[in-house]
């Protein structure tokens, strides 16, 4: 037809890209795949079972790799974030139950200075750039090492008993897992692995291990033992009273516990229709977990994900605070009943807010195990005399233990909209916001004059929660993405996209419960849209705040505000919300 121009010439096309363009190991071959199915787990699955999109041989092609390791390698790090699961093929790999020095580790450990520490520091600075005292450290090459191999550098320990020690550590074996937990719920690595002799270990991605347990509900129940197992002990020495338990009490403990689940994993995706419901009956809706006036049946431990506390408020529930990940319920009650012999039932209800996994202590193992190892001085205090029935209500919100005091109506608001799970969350002041944007104009001079937030948003009095990505503590956007495109950044945590996997799905901006995720057509650099060869589509991809980590100054958004109105804060803290609320 006259006139009419073709699409190859009037824009430029590329193939959309599919799940597995990019595979974790593009030397992985169809004799390694042929290979790892004769080994167990895959052996015992059922590949008739699996999506004909999704087959046991794909995921094996695609979203695994095989590392080759030598003694003393360093497998996974405690505290980093990693988004694969590991499979031993052969040798064996040590998990250390104590966290190693932070040198090991790759990492810097700074003391803190005291003020007058500070002021006298200012006096003895050298007048020369750039200058390192290195007197008074140790070598440690002694410890650790480094060598280059064909996946980059592979760091390792000279001598393994001597930095973990055969008391304080597990060994694994062939056909044994570990690092799942991580991976599938996006939290932080929580011991180191090594490799404990010459050792293949199969690396799986988030993805491909997912589609690996839905498909074989064995593989489900294995991963809850390894848990029990290996993890179970180091979660609960995470938490403040278990702490100093002598390791055999730890054993005791962990046999005893029981591990349960409240909510649903994917809660994002009613988080609109509830968000429409009446406050009452919101929280009255959510999962309960322990109940005002019932009694304790254990000390509860959260895991991972959120808990509200409330206690009972006229006819409904008002909100006291909030826990989080490796924070307790119910320990000042059974302290006080063990002391006193009384049987005080649960001064507050706890509540799921969205999913939360938690670990239950049984009350004979918490009387006979925890609380006498505990010093006198380290218990909680015991619980005023009880009061009537019309005064009891009116005294549970002083007799709670909290961080520190917020606005009521603040907690209220930040529970409300679940803005408790980011951990860079962008909060604005707005009696000291002039409505400059300067904030905004830092941000897209950063991103190629693309801003990756809107400075809008929920508001609750002069605070407003703008449309920015919070790096949330726990990232649903991440549960649905086919390609693993948006993924944590193993050592700072953030959530990051990987434009170039990006399918443009739309999946993470519709799991977002914030709407802190847009999906943009993308340009070439004549402005026009690039589109899909096949259909002629213009190309859509997920773009958000990514925390300027392309700079060394940290958010952009932050250091231009000329007014202090704006912070990036870490919302799972309810201390640090009510300090910065309170300036």
């Amino acid at each position: 037809m006259q006139g009419c121009i073709r699409l190859s010439e009037q824009f430029q096309t590329i193939r959309r890209p599919d799940r597995w363009d990019e595979p974790l190991d593009v030397g992985l071959t169809e004799q390694h795949v042929e290979a790892l199915l004769t080994m167990e787990p895959f052996a015992s699955m059922d590949a008739v079972k699996f999506p004909r999109r999704i087959p046991l041989s794909g995921i094996l092609q695609n979203d695994c790799r095989i590392l080759n390791l030598e003694r003393g390698d360093i497998i996974v790090r405690e505290g980093d974030y990693g988004s694969s699961a590991f499979l031993i093929l052969s040798g064996e790999a040590i998990v250390s139950l104590r966290s190693l020095p932070p040198a090991l580790l790759g990492r810097e450990s700074k003391p803190k200075h005291s003020w007058t520490q500070a002021i006298a520091k200012l006096w003895g600075n050298s007048q020369h750039a750039e200058v390192r005292d290195y007197s008074g450290t140790t070598d440690s090459t002694d410890e650790v090492g480094a060598r280059e191999t064909a996946d980059g550098q592979q760091v390792f320990l000279h001598d393994i008993p001597r930095v973990i020690s055969a008391g304080q550590s597990v060994t694994l074996s062939a056909g044994e897992i570990f690092g799942e937990l991580s991976a599938l719920t996006r939290t932080s690595r929580s011991a180191t692995v090594v490799a404990g002799s010459n050792t293949r270990v199969l690396e799986i991605r988030w993805q491909g291990f997912r589609d690996l347990m839905k498909s074989d509900p064995a593989l489900r129940q294995h991963v809850d033992h390894l848990y029990r197992q290996n993890s179970l002990q180091s979660h609960l020495r995470e938490t403040e009273i278990l702490t100093n338990l002598p390791s055999e009490a730890i054993s005791q403990v962990a046999a005893a516990t029981k591990l349960e689940t409240f909510g649903r994993f994917q809660w994002s995706h009613d988080f609109g229709k509830v968000q429409k419901e009446d406050i009452a009956r919101r929280i009255l809706s959510e999962p309960l977990i322990a109940e005002q006036g019932q009694p304790l049946d254990g000390l509860i431990l959260i895991r991972n994900g959120f808990a509200r506390l409330s206690r009972q408020h006229g006819d409904g529930h008002q909100t006291i605070a909030y826990l989080g990940k490796g924070q307790a319920f119910g320990l000042r009650e059974l302290a006080h009943n063990w002391k006193t012999g009384q049987q005080r039932p649960a001064l507050l209800s706890l509540r799921a807010v969205g999913y939360v996994d938690i670990l239950k202590i049984p009350v004979d193992a918490v009387e006979s195990l925890i609380l006498p190892n505990v010093p006198a001085g380290e218990l909680p205090p015991e619980l005023p005399q009880q009061k009537s029935a019309g005064q009891h209500g009116k005294n549970t919100r002083r007799m709670a233990v909290r961080e520190k005091s917020m606005d009521q109506g603040l907690l209220e608001f930040l529970v409300e909209q679940r803005f408790i799970n980011g951990t860079q969350t962008m909060m604005i002041d707005l009696d000291r916001c002039t409505r400059c944007d300067d904030c905004v104009r830092a941000c897209a001079a950063t991103h190629d004059n693309n801003p990756r937030f809107i400075r809008h948003g929920k508001q609750h009095d002069n605070w407003m929660i703008a449309n920015a990505c919070m790096h949330c503590l726990d990232p649903v956007c991440m549960i649905g993405c086919p390609t693993g495109a948006i993924s944590r950044d193993e050592e700072s945590g953030s959530v990051t996209i990987n434009d170039p996997t990006c399918i443009g799905c739309g999946t993470c901006a519709n799991s977002c419960p914030y709407s802190n995720i847009q999906m943009v057509t993308i340009n070439d650099r004549k402005g026009l849209p690039i589109v899909d060869q096949k259909s002629g589509d213009p190309i859509e991809k997920a773009t958000k705040c990514d925390l300027c980590a392309s700079t060394s100054h940290g958010p952009a958004c932050q250091s231009a505000c000329p007014h202090d109105a704006l912070v990036r804060i870490d919302m799972t803290s309810s201390g640090v919300v009510a300090d910065w609320t309170k300036q």
